[in-house]
């Protein structure tokens, strides 16, 4: 019975928001049609699609209903072929780089790539970060630690910094994944 009374307040719905009787009329109605006086010269005839009959939606009840119930009783099976559906559609999983050759170097040690690791990982070095390290990061790739000097208007001060903890800079090939990030990867705390 509650099936029945389902597919029944489902036919009635659609059938409820999008018909209006035809004797019916509104404030919308009456100010669609005084607009539609003005605007003909503008659309082109359209031919109205014939009305459905009744039958045809408690046809499409009963058939909604069918496969509600047909999914009720076959939940197994049901599941199976949706989770074989997400399998079959899913990405595969994305490689990731496990063994980068300067890991350590991204701010694990007392040495610092320039050209990977983050401006957080300069924090080691007093007077470093945040300037220093945002100059670093917002130029490069370098191919030497060398290359920091020529950056154009750079400080005096700036690159006494860079002078003293120099021997604490290396500088590896720029690396996709990490050159990317250098100047906010995302970790705040």
């Amino acid at each position: 019975m509650a099936r029945v009374l389902l597919a029944a307040a489902l036919l009635a719905a659609p059938a409820a928001a999008y018909v209006t009787s035809p004797g019916a009329s509104s404030h919308m109605q009456q100010r669609s049609a005084s607009a539609a006086g003005h605007m003909d010269f503008m659309m082109p005839e359209v031919e109205e699609p014939a009305a459905q009959s009744h039958a045809s939606m408690i046809a499409a009840g009963f058939g909604f209903g069918a496969l509600l119930g047909w999914l009720n009783s076959h939940k197994k099976q049901a599941a199976s072929v949706a989770a074989a559906a997400a399998v079959a559609v899913a990405p595969g999983v994305a490689n990731a780089i496990v063994d980068f050759d300067g890991v350590e170097f991204l701010g694990g040690s007392d040495k610092v790539d320039i050209n990977n690791a983050n401006i957080q990982a300069y924090r080691q070095f007093p007077g470093f970060f945040p300037t220093a390290a945002g100059i670093i990061g917002t130029h490069g790739p370098y191919d030497k630690v060398s290359d920091i000097y020529s950056i154009p208007n750079l400080d005096p001060t700036i690159q006494a910094i860079f002078k003293k903890y120099e021997a604490n800079l290396v500088c590896n090939p720029a690396s996709p994944a990490y050159f990317l990030d250098r100047i906010n990867n995302g970790l705040y705390r």
